[in-house]
């Protein structure tokens, strides 16, 4: 058990668990009084939480909406910034970031179950790759105005931070942001199906 008073290995485990939060979850059934994962799409993210919500509080749903995605964005934040202070190199801030989003999807506390990870994974690209990440936000609000389909435009916006970031940082090993970008399109798979067969819901 020594390698647990590694800091790495404490850091990378901290990320997991901290990114295991399942915010949406929480805020929804202590202000709401509902479980979003047995409602809508059964995901704990801020799409879900607004989408429940709105069936029966729709000023409600719009607040926790917004506050899912900001905690969901911010934890995985919290573990990079205060690796970042403590000083630890660039691979081990990668492994941080990419645990976070695994924490999210695969969630400790929902028997490895989660959401889509967008918000926790927008949140580590936005401390790690902050343009590629503000080309990201920029393709995802004009998606989500076109479109309105919230599981579309977030796949654009991803694709669109993949791509962009070969082109802005050539030299980066770019492993880790395959990596979080496989998670979230494995996350993503049933909204695929579904929009395949033309059954994804918009956003109205």
């Amino acid at each position: 058990m020594d390698f647990l008073f590694n800091t790495n290995v404490q850091f990378f485990l901290a990320a997991y668990l901290v990114g295991g939060i399942p915010f949406g979850l929480l805020l929804a059934r202590k202000f709401a009084g509902v479980d979003v994962k047995a409602s809508g799409s059964g995901s704990i993210g801020a799409t879900n939480v607004l989408r429940v919500v709105k069936e029966t509080n729709p000023s409600l749903a719009k607040k926790l909406g917004a506050s899912t995605l900001v905690l969901d964005a911010l934890k995985g934040v919290l573990v990079l910034s205060a690796g970042y202070f403590y000083g630890l190199s660039e691979p081990t801030l990668w492994g941080i970031a990419v645990l976070a989003v695994v924490g999210h999807c695969f969630s400790p506390y929902l028997n490895f179950e989660g959401g889509k990870g967008v918000a926790t994974g927008m949140g580590v690209m936005m401390f790690m790759l902050p343009y590629e990440t503000g080309i990201a936000l920029v393709v995802w609000v004009l998606a989500a105005k076109v479109i309105k389909i919230s599981s579309l435009s977030s796949l654009s916006a991803l694709l669109a931070l993949v791509i962009s970031s070969f082109y802005i940082h050539p030299n980066l090993a770019h492993a880790p942001v395959i990596i979080i970008a496989f998670i979230l399109f494995y996350k993503h798979i049933p909204n695929i199906i579904r929009l395949f067969r033309g059954e994804e819901k918009r956003i109205v």
